[in-house]
């Protein structure tokens, strides 16, 4: 004969939560999604890597980047045509945080910048 084993308050409440989460999530738009998704992953960070680019030839290389933000305007609250964030100044362009190579604040300009950030893969 089988029995079932009753389950802790803790473990139905998390069951609950889950769905309840799930079907929130289901109900967004794309667009919502997608926000949810940045803000999740502004919260637990992110290995990023920003290339600068002369040509096709990097220039630049910043690693261990959490975010790449959007500068706002203090007054108006509009976008700027800048991103900026914080992250380590690979000098030697050898994908590496080696000692010596400090985490620096920089900005990027939308206007003929060539730039691309991504996870870092390794």
């Amino acid at each position: 004969m089988f029995t079932m084993k009753p389950r802790s308050t803790r473990t139905v409440w998390a069951g609950v939560a889950a769905v309840f989460a799930v079907s929130l999530l289901a109900s967004c738009t794309q667009e919502q999604q997608n926000k949810i998704s940045r803000g999740v992953q502004n919260w637990t960070g992110t290995n990023g890597v920003l290339e600068i680019y002369a040509g096709d030839k990097v220039v630049r290389r910043f690693l261990k980047i959490d975010k790449l933000s959007t500068a706002a305007g203090t007054d108006d609250g509009k976008a700027r045509p800048y991103r900026f964030g914080y992250g380590v100044l690979d000098e030697n362009l050898n994908m590496q945080a080696d000692s010596g190579e400090k985490k620096v604040y920089f900005e990027v300009s939308d206007y003929g910048t060539n730039y691309l950030f991504f996870e870092n893969p390794h």
